[in-house]
């Protein structure tokens, strides 16, 4: 399931490319054609994320709100802004295991242009190439495209979310009242103190509360395998055990870490990288973890092998010894 910083680089897209414009709303697959018929011909005046959700306002004073879920993605084309992380993806955002970017030594696809926008035409199918300008636009949709947005110079299309829904604000309003804080919406004492304190009054499992979106937004199974393994914290000690400290140590690396992945467009979580070791974290997952997918692996700073368990119906990896 994508995690907080893939949904927040969406709506990033979203507020670049398509807020300010018209919108034509539709829905090729006509399973939203209801919902769709609410917002179209309407101008988009926001886009924002909260954990793994994203919220378009239209200027009707009417919200589309999505949940990707495990098989949700946009696929974006036209003239929009992407950097090296996104076309790597042939514009493709959002989806489970996002390809690896490969730098080459200078240009566009240079390491020092992460993060920074540039503008280019891209394809949508998986099976075309990124240097092949579409012929036409817009594109014809492909496969079964749930909601399309369309502006005079960009397309998005969503395929398989868990939710599409139209709500007005008392309805976001409700919505957003259900989730914990994200740190890139707030980062001051008052967000992270409700942060601790929602751990700190939990029997529940830390391993189960960095998931649980009411407590904390955006955290998925890597970056919680990550968290805990960073901070050499058993997952399954209680919240209520965890001291305060650790407790604020967790919430503010998980404002770096999401932060970082915002930025790269990866889920980069092993710190004092060189450019090399930067290079291959950046393309490939076997050098970007700590613990993440490494069962069976000798632990990279003690040697024990890394465990594998389900816990709330998820993996958990994690080192026996260094989270003893």
């Amino acid at each position: 399931m994508p995690e907080g910083h893939s949904v927040h680089r969406i709506a990033r897209q979203f507020a670049a490319n398509f807020v300010g414009h018209r919108i034509a709303v539709s829905s090729p697959q006509g399973r939203f054609a209801e919902g769709a018929s609410r917002i179209d011909g309407h101008v988009m005046t926001d886009a924002k994320a909260v954990g793994k959700q994203m919220f378009l306002e239209f200027d009707n004073d009417l919200w589309l709100r999505v949940h990707l879920g495990i098989y949700g993605a946009w696929d974006f084309a036209g003239d929009i802004s992407v950097d090296p992380t996104i076309a790597s993806a042939n514009g493709r955002m959002g989806q489970t295991n996002q390809r690896g970017t490969v730098f080459d030594d200078a240009g566009e696809n240079s390491l020092h242009s992460i993060g920074a926008p540039r503008r280019t035409r891209l394809r949508m199918a998986e099976s075309e190439k990124l240097e092949d300008e579409i012929t036409q636009f817009p594109p014809e949709p492909v496969g079964q495209v749930r909601v399309r947005l369309l502006s005079d110079t960009a397309v998005a299309d969503l395929r398989g979310p868990t939710a599409c829904e139209v709500l007005d604000p008392a309805q976001v309003d409700g919505v957003l009242a259900k989730l914990g804080p994200d740190p890139l919406l707030g980062h001051d004492k008052a967000t992270e103190d409700r942060f601790v304190a929602a751990v700190r009054k939990k029997p529940t499992p830390i391993g189960l509360l960095l998931m649980d979106q009411s407590v904390v937004s955006g955290i998925g199974n890597v970056y919680r395998a990550e968290l805990l393994f960073r901070a050499r914290l058993n997952p399954h000690t209680p919240g209520k055990n965890v001291p305060e400290d650790t407790a604020r140590e967790l919430w503010r690396d998980w404002a770096r870490l999401l932060t970082i992945g915002v930025e790269t467009g990866q889920m980069l979580t092993m710190d004092g990288l060189d450019d090399e070791a930067l290079r291959k974290a950046m393309a490939s997952r076997d050098d970007r973890h700590w613990v993440y997918k490494r069962e069976g692996l000798p632990c990279r700073v003690c040697g024990t092998n890394i465990l594998l368990e389900e816990m709330g119906g998820r993996k958990l990896y994690w080192c026996p010894v260094d989270q003893a």
